[in-house]
């Protein structure tokens, strides 16, 4: 749950606030900054709502993994650019890099705790009579 509001506030952040947003979106990706932030918000509200419900809470866990490591190059691209910024605001910039690791782990252990057990063979199939 605390993961799907994370993800759910952030992704209302992009359109609260994109100026920051547009700031840490690498230029050289195609459209545009504003694109990649709204995108990136719409993705970000829609994997929220789906960790929040049990029932899809696996598949969310899992889009945020993907959300998290497609999102990576904007944290590289921020430290980079961050570079000659205050000593704080450097920080902030470098401890994002590492964070994005742990809310890929968070959100794996969230998968595998959501995952429904296989029961192969399946009941359906008929098994072979002891010998």
């Amino acid at each position: 749950m605390t993961l799907g509001c994370l993800v759910l506030l952030a992704g209302v952040m992009h359109f609260v606030n994109p100026g920051f947003f547009n700031e840490i979106v690498p230029p050289w990706l195609p459209p545009s900054e504003s694109f990649w932030t709204y995108a990136s918000g719409v993705a970000e509200i829609v994997i929220g709502l789906i960790l929040l419900r049990s029932s899809t809470r696996r598949r969310g866990a899992i889009a945020a993994i993907w959300l998290f490591v497609c999102v990576y190059p904007a944290n590289l691209y921020m430290t980079w650019d961050w570079r000659d910024r205050p000593a704080g605001e450097q920080f902030v910039s470098w401890a994002r890099l590492p964070l994005q690791f742990v809310l890929i782990w968070w959100a794996w252990r969230i998968a595998e705790k959501n995952r429904q057990e296989d029961s192969w063979p399946d009941s359906t199939f008929p098994t072979a009579a002891p010998n």
